[in-house]
């Protein structure tokens, strides 16, 4: 396999059908190619999910590689761009879970707790206004971010799927081997959750 620094540049605009028939022909200037035309989306994605330059750069460097080596396999009918994505996030999602892990909340702890005639024992306090400068919103992305990072990780890896990433759920639930049922019923408790963590940030303080 050709190695190609990992050095995103401006998207290059390239046919998928040629490139996919110069990669199988052996060419390694049409790796280099698919290098500088994907590299970009493919690190952008990494960091969401990872949040560690250092690992996103070698998340995308294993992508490449499981690509590399899966060509044979991908039969064309999603885009180049698609087929890479959906390899990326797999990578990503088995880096986070054989990652050593800080001590996680309890689910159970961040779930709304109901009483027998199934409202919720705690009502829910409106939030505050979300900030509009760009400097805030780029404050509450890595809020956001970080206490993603908090969630255990069945919830934590549903919230990046849906949520960060914005995959189907039929997608999501082929990745992460579950029903499409399962993984709403997961994805809803993994937003409430979040919101639990997320509350002292944002709740509007009465007076």
């Amino acid at each position: 396999m050709p190695t190609t620094p990992l050095n995103p540049s401006p998207a290059v605009r390239c046919d998928d059908a040629r490139l996919l028939e110069r990669l199988r022909g052996g060419d390694d200037d049409a790796f280099d190619l698919l290098v500088r035309v994907h590299a970009r989306a493919l690190l952008a994605t990494a960091r969401r999910m990872l949040g560690v330059e250092s690992d996103s750069q070698d998340a995308v460097q294993e992508a490449f590689l499981s690509a590399y080596r899966g060509l044979s396999a991908f039969d064309g009918r999603a885009s180049v761009a698609t087929w890479l994505h959906r390899i990326v996030v797999n990578t990503c999602l088995m880096r986070l879970r054989a990652a050593r892990r800080k001590p996680e909340h309890s689910p159970l702890s961040l779930l709304p707790e109901y009483l027998e005639d199934g409202h919720q024992r705690t009502d829910t306090r409106p939030w505050r206004a979300l900030p509009t400068q760009t400097l805030e919103r780029v404050e509450l992305c890595r809020l956001v971010r970080a206490t993603i990072d908090e969630l255990p990780m069945v919830h934590r890896e549903v919230i990046l799927l849906r949520d960060i990433e914005g995959l189907g759920t039929d997608e999501a639930a082929a990745m992460l081997g579950i029903s499409a049922g399962a993984l709403k019923v997961r994805l809803h408790r993994a937003r409430q959750a979040l919101r639990t963590l997320l509350e002292p940030h944002f709740v509007e303080v009465l007076s």
